[in-house]
């Protein structure tokens, strides 16, 4: 899941307080080229006001104009876009693409607020679950997480929508090249968190991220990292960095990566060992050197690097696949 998704549930809550019905768009599967995956979504209101996105905008003006028109006012049901060559020319859907949305029409009863908060619980990382969908009765319910579960699962008039964490970038102190992944990262749909207790470090900036005071070390001891977390330390300050790995590789992160040359990152690791304790299949999990090997040496370069390889870990690419 995307930190975009989280926006969205945040927005659905917001308006269900306010007394508002929503209609909450779910992508359930894709044909073809499209934009985002099963699992993105899109809140409206009756007026048009929206947050999400299902397309990246062709999909959303048409849903949009139909619910104007006073459209898809049952609770729950299907909608497909792009199925016949007309459909995708006059939705100008890329390559010939084709999706299919679950379209849920809600009242701000407090079952829906409460639904709406477990969603919000499991995109923070806090536990995963799944939706379960009604389409006949319109229906809503979780239930326990079934590893190994595509996102989508659709059994005759029954939907099942597996919900996760919401990828998260930790930056493991501020420099240069942490500005330049957060830029990255949220423009990727991470959720991205600085960590740096250093004066210093709110001297540089990070559109969109707070820069949180402390040592990243003591923000991942105390539950900052799920199994949809990248932590990367780039600062060259061992008091960052390796307190940083320390405690990521005790955590469920999927990505764990420092900055350095070759020889800095082997002396790392023998430092890791002899004073961090850490054992070989400890080290083994970090990323060191960080990043693809590019040829990277401005800090937007290295950045890249970085948020390249982090994705490619995230999607089960090996280096030899690319």
């Amino acid at each position: 899941m995307q930190h975009l998704d989280v926006t969205v549930l945040e927005q659905a809550l917001a308006w269900a307080d306010e007394g508002r019905s929503v209609w909450l768009c779910t992508v359930l599967s894709t044909f073809g080229s499209a934009p985002r995956s099963p699992g993105a979504m899109l809140v409206a209101v009756q007026s048009g006001a929206n947050s999400g996105s299902l397309s990246g905008g062709c999909v959303e003006e048409e849903f949009l104009n139909a619910l104007s028109r006073g459209e898809h006012s049952a609770p729950a049901q299907v909608i497909s876009y792009g199925r016949t060559p007309e459909e995708r020319s006059r939705l100008q859907l890329p390559c010939g693409g084709s999706l299919d949305v679950l379209v849920e029409h809600r009242y701000p009863s407090a079952e829906w607020r409460a639904h709406l908060s477990q969603l919000l619980d499991a995109l923070r990382g806090q536990r995963r679950l799944t939706r379960v969908i009604d389409l006949e009765e319109g229906l809503f319910k979780v239930k326990c997480h079934a590893e190994g579960a595509e996102t989508v699962v659709r059994i005759e008039s029954r939907l099942e929508i597996n919900l996760g964490p919401a990828l998260r970038l930790l930056l493991a102190g501020v420099s240069p090249v942490a500005q330049a992944c957060g830029q990255f990262a949220r423009a990727l749909g991470f959720e991205v968190i600085a960590c740096d207790p250093r004066e210093e470090a709110t001297s540089m900036p990070i559109e969109g991220v707070t820069v949180i005071p402390i040592l990243p070390s003591m923000f991942i001891a105390n539950g900052g990292c799920h199994e949809a977390t990248a932590v990367v330390a780039l600062t060259h300050d061992p008091k960052i960095d390796d307190l940083a790995l320390m405690e990521a590789v005790n955590t469920p992160a999927f990505y764990i990566g420092a900055m350095g040359s070759r020889q800095t990152s082997e002396k790392r690791a023998e430092r890791l060992r002899r004073i961090g304790g850490l054992s070989s299949k400890d080290v083994g999990r970090l990323h060191m050197p960080i990043g693809l090997d590019i040829g990277s040496r401005t800090p937007a370069e290295i950045a890249l690097s970085v948020m390249a390889d982090v994705l490619r870990v995230y999607r089960g690419k090996s280096r030899t696949a690319l």
